[in-house]
């Protein structure tokens, strides 16, 4: 039996019953609903709505349906239209009339917002579980590569050396700002709406804070009309996914690049290669490229959702019904893919050969106009004047170093003889040990400071 049919005087007609009902998907908030739904039975029995029997009845027929959906022996009846009906249905079956005490005061649009927001507190707490497991890897593989040096590039061009670890862990600090947003979504979804009735409260005084207490809310929604309505925290925590997948997106596409033979700087190991159909000696980074391709679903997710959210009136209206397939879809998507690429970063094979040879003496181009900067010239005319040593060098098709000192002195007097010293890749790097820097030293206070994030639950 419907929730809500009494005033109707014609059944549903099936059409519509079918685009209404949402127990497709939504059954996947059955822990979450019978959770709440115990706690509620235990808070009208405070409210003497529910004898002590009555109370040790329900808690005890709600165990028994949870029991049921983990183990699979739960059968689902044409009229449960979303999760909340087949539960209370099927606690009825079991416990007789008394189960119909169960909604006293409680609305769906209060009883599926507490769902929503458990589920998916435990959707931000498995992708931060998830996410520390990748920034771990990324640790691991800088450990191993703080003197390696790779070619730095901005624009997709040659810029300057850095070190292989500086690199890898650029996405640990993008990994790390996505673990505080999400913590903080986490602390304002932790709002408990449960006793918020349809739109207008509860008037049986239901105690809201021992709800929050049994549930693990951190606070409760102060407005009952905002809290059946809003979903600022779904979509808050899809753009947060979706952040997640712009960064994977982006190490991604260094990867694909760098796996690439015109770079040749890594490899990826081959349970995480794929090959052609047609063509043998075809080695493809398809793991990077759905990953790359995955942010824009991430993307579209959370468009979709600020769409649907743009025009509502006050109030809970169905267009929220909306709200749950894309952060299903999302936080699927993500705990897949997640996994997946933390593996290809763990087992990552770097070609340091490949990586020193791609270094450009032209790289170095900054170190001659410090060079002057240090001998007292002003940063502008020290540029212009390793500009024309570029030049230089492009024109006669040299190294930097294989120009003579005659030539870097016409171009200012203050060149000297040992210009030529700046001419090495590592020394240019070990110089950038300002906090952030590429310099080995440098990269270690990183990794110390990477390490201290991930001390305790966050």
């Amino acid at each position: 039996m419907a929730l809500w049919g009494g005033r109707f005087q014609e059944p549903t007609n099936e059409d519509l019953r079918k685009l209404n009902d949402s127990l497709p998907y939504d059954r996947r908030m059955a822990k979450q609903d019978i959770q709440g739904s115990i706690a509620y039975a235990k808070a009208l029995g405070l409210a003497e709505l529910l004898s002590p029997d009555e109370v040790d009845h329900m808690v005890a027929g709600l165990s028994q349906v949870l029991t049921e959906f983990e183990d699979g022996s739960m059968q689902f009846s044409a009229n449960d239209e979303d999760i909340h009906t087949a539960v209370e249905r099927r606690l009825t079956e079991l416990i007789g009339s008394v189960g119909g005490k169960l909604h006293t005061g409680r609305s769906r649009n209060d009883q599926v917002a507490t769902d929503f927001r458990l589920w998916v507190m435990q959707g931000i707490e498995q992708m931060n579980h998830a996410i520390r497991q990748l920034q771990h890897a990324l640790i691991e593989q800088s450990q191993q590569q703080l003197t390696t040096l790779i070619p730095g590039y901005t624009h997709l061009q040659l810029a300057q050396p850095i070190t292989v670890a500086h690199w890898l862990m650029s996405f640990f600090w993008m990994l790390e700002r996505d673990r505080d947003r999400l913590r903080d979504a986490h602390r304002r979804t932790s709002s408990l709406p449960l006793g918020s009735g349809a739109l207008s409260g509860n008037v049986f005084n239901i105690d809201r804070q021992f709800l929050a207490g049994e549930l693990g809310f951190a606070s409760l929604c102060q407005n009952s009309l905002d809290a059946v309505s809003d979903r600022d925290f779904v979509a808050e925590t899809l753009f947060g996914f979706s952040m997640v997948g712009v960064h994977l997106s982006r190490l991604a596409e260094d990867i694909i690049l760098y796996s690439n033979p015109a770079f040749g700087f890594v490899r990826l190991n081959d349970r995480y290669s794929t090959g052609s159909s047609l063509m043998p000696q075809k080695r493809n980074a398809d793991p990077m490229e759905l990953a790359r391709g995955k942010s824009g679903r991430l993307i579209g997710n959370l468009t979709g959702l600020l769409t649907t959210l743009k025009g509502l009136p006050s109030g809970y209206n169905k267009d929220l019904q909306e709200d749950k397939e894309a952060i299903f879809d999302s936080t699927d998507t993500l705990l897949q893919l997640l996994p997946v690429v933390t593996a290809i970063v763990q087992t990552l094979q770097l070609n340091q050969v490949a990586m020193q040879e791609a270094l450009d003496e032209t790289m170095l181009a900054t170190e001659i106009a410090d060079y002057l900067v240090h001998k007292g010239l002003p940063f502008r005319e020290a540029h212009h004047a390793s500009g024309q040593i570029v030049l230089y060098a492009e024109t006669h098709q040299c190294n930097l170093s294989a120009i003579p000192l005659e030539v870097y002195q016409e171009v200012s007097a203050l060149f000297e003889s040992d210009v030529f010293d700046l001419f090495d890749y590592h020394l240019a790097v070990a110089k950038r040990t300002a906090s952030g820097g590429t310099a080995p030293s440098a990269v270690q206070q990183q990794l110390e400071q990477a390490l201290a994030c991930l001390v305790g639950d966050w």
